[in-house]
């Protein structure tokens, strides 16, 4: 099989689970009973198991649990890296538009979590996780806005069975041309400011 191209595929798995620590918002993908349903979850990663677990919560109403309930369920997961378009203009030989990126892909089985100290644990780990090395803020056990909303959170954990590194960048093209894209990918992150002043701007609620 041809496809995905070797040279686009990550080797390192300590590579791919930097990805997923970095940019830990995935995009939860589900199928069951000829149904398809997607959330994006933030998921915090433990090396618990072969390849290691993830631990996520949902909203008890999000009816993507009775995916999670379907013992025959399948389940992808991707992590979305930096991405940008690569204008033939920035390589020093002929090219073709492209747009490059790293994802990371996993697979997994799930595991609900509904006991009410099991959900208030991975919500103070995932919290102490987001805030980073030097927190400025701090969720405390018996914070009461997280006590009254456990009976509305369905926690989980997700056993990772496959990963898949689809790292995009430029891979076939010369040193020079390697080092353009690579630069262009980096000029392509300063419209992100731009972008969100865009989109908050025109944003508009169904509410």
């Amino acid at each position: 099989m041809n496809y995905p191209p070797k040279h686009h595929q990550e080797k390192q798995y300590e590579n791919a689970l930097e990805l997923v620590k970095m940019y830990p918002l995935a995009t939860v993908i589900t199928a069951s009973n000829n149904s398809v349903l997607s959330t994006h979850i933030p998921l915090v990663y433990t090396p618990k198991g072969t390849l290691g677990t993830l631990v996520g919560h949902l909203d008890k109403f999000n009816p993507q649990i009775s995916h999670f309930e379907d013992k025959d369920h399948d389940l992808e997961l991707i992590f979305h890296g930096p991405e940008a378009y690569i204008s033939p203009s920035k390589y020093s030989t002929t090219q073709l538009p492209t747009w490059n990126y790293f994802k990371v892909h996993l697979r997994g089985k799930i595991k609900i979590k509904r006991a009410a100290q099991e959900v208030k644990e991975s919500l103070i780990a995932m919290t102490a996780f987001l805030e980073g090395a030097n927190p400025s803020y701090v969720l405390e056990e018996n914070n009461p806005r997280m006590q009254a909303a456990l009976d509305y959170i369905v926690g989980f954990h997700i056993v990772i069975t496959s990963w898949e590194g689809k790292y995009k960048v430029s891979q076939d093209k010369n040193k020079e041309d390697r080092s353009r894209a690579k630069q262009a990918l980096i000029d392509g992150q300063s419209q992100v400011i731009e972008h969100i002043e865009r989109l908050y701007a025109n944003h508009q609620t169904k509410g």
